[in-house]
């Protein structure tokens, strides 16, 4: 195997002229040169030098040894640099992944900051809910996925492989139309999902959709969704136009202007556990740690 090292000796072998003064450029004695040119000669398989009066001349192989070693330390050089300027965080590439409600609120505020403090390293963004977001993870399409899952739910989605960096605790909440009776003036009580099991529903995203309707069906009722929509401005303006009650996130509620809807507490308490994941690997990188600290910052402003 031909070491890098060997061929920068026989650079500075060919470039001099001799092994001593090989050494001198290269800061070593002159027996130490002789020694790695006898072993880059045993990896080859050929001679690579032969003396001509007091000069070290190279034969056929070493010239073409030679040629090749410029470029091939050359390329070494540009990758130790670009290696070092990735692990000192003044470049680098992140590929995050969220979910929208995240992509409006935590996100923003995470990459602003690592910008401020990390202004090499760039960062990529695609919405996907989870566990489509985890799949990409696990698959290599992303660095980061910010991910969400609610407490309690039958089937939760497992994360035993992966790196969690917990961000916060994310209560639902109820949305109804701010002439509702339980909107009225002065409302300062919490509600039961109960109280709203005959309203026409708005359902959000599927994954909330089932969560809904679990959540519902443990208070005794099955809702009667009229509309779904995976867009939350759209479920907050159809509640705001009257049209029925929602349970959302109150992230999602966080990263709309909520215009004729007002929120309303909900009993018993709902939420979901939002996350930052990666992988173990991936996890040892700088410019990942450094956003996963950059979202746990965010989550905890």
């Amino acid at each position: 195997m031909i070491e890098a090292r060997h061929l920068r000796v026989l650079r500075a072998v060919a470039t001099t002229g001799s092994f001593s003064a090989a050494g001198r450029e290269l800061g070593c004695t002159q027996p130490a040169v002789s020694q790695q040119m006898k072993a880059l000669e045993a990896s080859v398989g050929t001679p690579l030098l032969i003396r001509s009066g007091r000069e070290m001349r190279l034969t056929q192989a070493g010239e073409a040894l030679v040629r090749h070693a410029t470029g091939i330390l050359a390329g070494l050089t540009a990758a130790e640099e670009e290696v070092a300027a990735i692990a000192g965080l003044r470049a680098g590439r992140v590929r995050l992944v969220s979910f929208p409600s995240g992509s409006s609120t935590l996100v923003p505020t995470a990459l602003a900051a690592l910008r401020d403090a990390h202004p090499g390293t760039r960062v990529s963004l695609e919405e996907a809910e989870p566990p489509a977001s985890v799949g990409m993870l696990r698959e290599g399409d992303c660095d980061v996925a910010l991910a969400f899952r609610y407490e309690g739910a039958p089937g939760a989605e497992e994360w035993d492989d992966l790196v969690v960096r917990p961000l916060l605790s994310d209560r639902l909440v109820g949305l109804v139309p701010e002439r509702h009776p339980l909107a009225r003036a002065g409302y300062s009580g919490s509600v039961s999902i109960g109280d709203l099991a005959e309203e026409p529903w708005i359902a959000g995203c599927p994954r909330c959709r089932g969560q809904l309707v679990q959540v519902c069906e443990t208070a005794g009722f099955t809702p009667r969704i009229d509309f779904a929509t995976d867009d939350y401005p759209a479920v907050v303006g159809l509640v705001g136009a009257g049209l029925g009650v929602a349970v959302l996130p109150q992230l999602a509620v966080e990263s709309v202007r909520p215009r004729g809807a007002r929120t309303v507490t909900l009993e018993p308490a709902v939420r979901r556990e939002i996350v930052a994941l990666t992988l173990p690997d991936l996890a040892q990188v700088p410019a990942v740690a450094a956003t996963l600290d950059q979202l746990a910052r965010a989550a905890a402003r």
